[in-house]
Parts: structure tokens; sequence; C-alpha cells
């Protein structure tokens, strides 16, 4: 396949900044040139190429959003901008960038005490520590007000008992952000580790997000300081918010996938010949065509609209779950059309729609699943809830 070479049907390069388009640009390059020689091998052995943390730390991408130290303090749309080119290039990739970030990083600048913030924050940053985030529990995904990871007051500290699933970063981490039930009352905790009791299982198995380490937590008797928790932010108002970072990464990143397999059925259909002539000349291949730059058009518009409302704090979790429900459905739909487009070819791992495909099945489902967001913009809509 030729040089990469993003859709912009409506130019929306031109409602960028130039700072924007730069930071854009540059993970676009590096994603090229480093990442994608390397993202076949890694998805075949089930593996996160842990030597381009140190890379994705100097380009300022772990974090660089939160106002904090000498971070680079992206804006909005800039990171929007950086979460699509990750993911154009795998969602193993910039889940990595986006649980660091989005699910360690930010609860930890937002309700950690300055202490907190002083030991992990920068370690985080430049790529020197790892950091996951248990939320998800064997029984509960979509209710996570039902767990039953508990904490109990022992002297001056916690006593942490429970299991997390699905962990992204699991086994690499070296700080989890817990969130446990403190009599009743669902807490944060900022776990090393390294603290006895502590272990992480890597998930193996997975039919998507093979480049991309997935672990299973378990506390047993894990004892805590009285530093550990977030001091003041309880219910699942905290872990939510964190949530709602995640998903609006996730909303930018899966367009990237779908611009990346739009691209390669759009190439593919040039250069492959049947019946005397390129495929891409028959009226049904062109008809995909058109649906896909479609809804990646409006996905692009959607996005765009929903980083300057967040840039302006006027975003809320109905705009974000919006996008994530609309991106995540149609980015899926389009890398189905995409691998059907290239035949048979489509299966082989040197091309690189399927492995989107099987990847974004996974980010449908996770940080709320399509129905689940449904049911967020229909309480929205109607003032009812519908979730019991």
């Amino acid at each position: 396949m030729g040089k990469y070479e993003a859709p912009d049907f409506y130019d929306v390069d031109g409602l960028l900044t130039e700072e924007e388009r730069m930071v854009r640009d540059t993970v676009r390059d590096w994603v090229s040139d480093r990442y994608m020689p390397l993202v076949e091998k890694a998805y075949r052995e089930g593996t996160f190429p842990r030597e381009l943390v140190p890379e994705l730390a100097e380009m300022g991408v772990l974090g660089g959003n939160l106002d904090y130290a000498d971070f680079p303090r992206l804006g909005s749309v800039a990171y929007g901008l950086v979460m699509q080119e990750l993911e154009r290039g795998d969602s193993g990739l910039r889940s990595f960038v986006s649980v660091q970030g989005a699910l360690v990083m930010y609860p930890i600048w937002r309700f950690g005490t300055d202490e907190q913030k002083a030991r992990w924050l920068p370690a985080l940053h430049d790529g020197s520590a790892v950091g996951c985030f248990g939320l998800t529990e064997p029984d509960h995904g979509s209710d996570p007000g039902g767990m039953k990871t508990k904490a109990v007051k022992d002297g001056h500290g916690y006593v942490l008992n429970g299991a997390k699933m699905w962990i992204t970063n699991g086994n690499m981490a070296d700080v989890a952000v817990v969130w446990a039930k403190l009599d009743g009352d669902i807490r944060g905790f900022v776990v090393p580790t390294d603290a006895p009791g502590f272990t992480a299982t890597e998930q193996r198995g997975k039919h998507s997000l093979r480049a991309s380490v997935t672990s299973e937590l378990a506390f047993q008797d894990v004892k805590l300081g009285a530093d550990a928790i977030f001091p003041e932010v309880t219910g699942l108002r905290g872990p939510l918010s964190c949530l709602n970072q995640a998903r609006y990464g996730i909303a930018w990143g899966v367009i990237g996938a779908a611009m990346a397999c739009y691209d390669e059925a759009r190439q593919y259909g040039a250069s492959r010949i049947q019946f005397g002539k390129p495929i891409a000349s028959f009226q049904l291949y062109q008809a995909k065509l058109v649906e896909m730059l479609s809804e990646i058009t409006k996905a692009q518009l959607l996005n765009l609209q929903m980083g300057r409302l967040k840039e302006q704090d006027k975003v809320s979790p109905f705009h974000i779950s919006m996008a994530k429900r609309n991106a995540c459905y149609n980015a899926l739909e389009i890398a189905r059309e995409a691998r059907d487009m290239l035949g048979a070819n489509g299966v082989a791992d040197e091309y690189q729609s399927m492995r989107h495909m099987c990847n974004l099945e996974s980010v449908k489902t996770y940080e709320g699943t399509h129905d689940i967001h449904t049911l967020i913009l229909g309480r929205q809509i109607t003032g009812i809830d519908a979730f019991a």
C-alpha cells in the first residue's frame, strides 16, 4: 500500500489552529515511521511495544493536556487529534496513552493530594512509571456501583481486598488507581503495584486488542497508608468523571482507525485489477467508499465541536456519550466494510482493516457500551431514567 493519506473532505484542517495541525502532524508522522513497522508483529505475538513509551513521553502526549507543572498543556482539540492519530496506528496504542493520561493521571491531578501528585504525575508524564485504572470487576461491568472490592480502616491506614478485570496496562503498571467500597461508599486509592498482596495476571486468548496488555488485578490484604486515599471524592462521581475523559479520547481515536480503513480500501481499490480494470471503477465499490467517507466526515465535525465545547467548559457527559456512541458504531461498520472490500486479502495481517475491526469490537464495548450510551442519551432527551 502507498503512503497514508488522511481523508479531509470538508477541509476540517481549515478549522484547526496552526498549533493543532502541528501537534497532529508530529504524531501522525511518528505513527507512520515508528509504530506501523512494529504493530503487525506485536499483534501476532500479543505484546505491547513498551520500548516506545519514552518516545511517547518525549512528544508530550502522556497527560499533556493537564495543567500541572511544566506539562505542555495541549488543548482539548489538539489532545483529541493526538488520540485520532494514535488509534490510526492501533487501538492498543491509543488505549495505553488514554489510560495513562485520562484514567490514571487525571484522577490523581483532580482528586489527589499534593503529595500524590508530586510522587506520581511527573513519573507518569515522562514515562518512567506506567499506571492502570481498576474499576471493572468480573461480575460488574456496566454497573460499577455493584463492585465488591472493599477497603477497611486499619489503624492509620487501610486494607484492600477484591479483584478487577479487563485492566489495560495492568502487568506493566507501577501504580494503580483503584476504586473500592469503604464503609459502603465508593472511594479511590492510589496503590503502588509492589505492595504485598497485589498481583496482576495477564489475560491471554484475546481476539481483540492483542497489541495491548490486559490484566486481572487481585488484592489480598493489601495494606495501604492513610495517604493512599483520595481525600474528598466519594461515590461514582469520581470514577465516572475519569471515564468521561477517556470516552472523549475514544470518540476521536476510533475515527483515526476508520480513516485508516477507508484509506486502505481506497488505495486497494485503485490498484486491484479484476475484469480488466481497477475494482474502484465499479459502482458498488465507489458507493461503499462514499458511505465510509460520509460517516468519517460527520464524525470529524462532531468531534471538533465537542472539543471546542470542552475548551470552553461547556461540554457535558451526554455530549461525550453521543460522540463516543456515534464514532464507535460507525468506525466498526467502516472497518467491517473495508475488510470485505479487500476480499480474501482482508483476512491477511499485512493489511490492517481486520485488525482494526477486531479491536473496535472491544472499543465499542468498553467505557460504556453502545446500549449504555443510548440510555444516557435517552435519559437526557426524555428526563426519564430507563436503566432499571
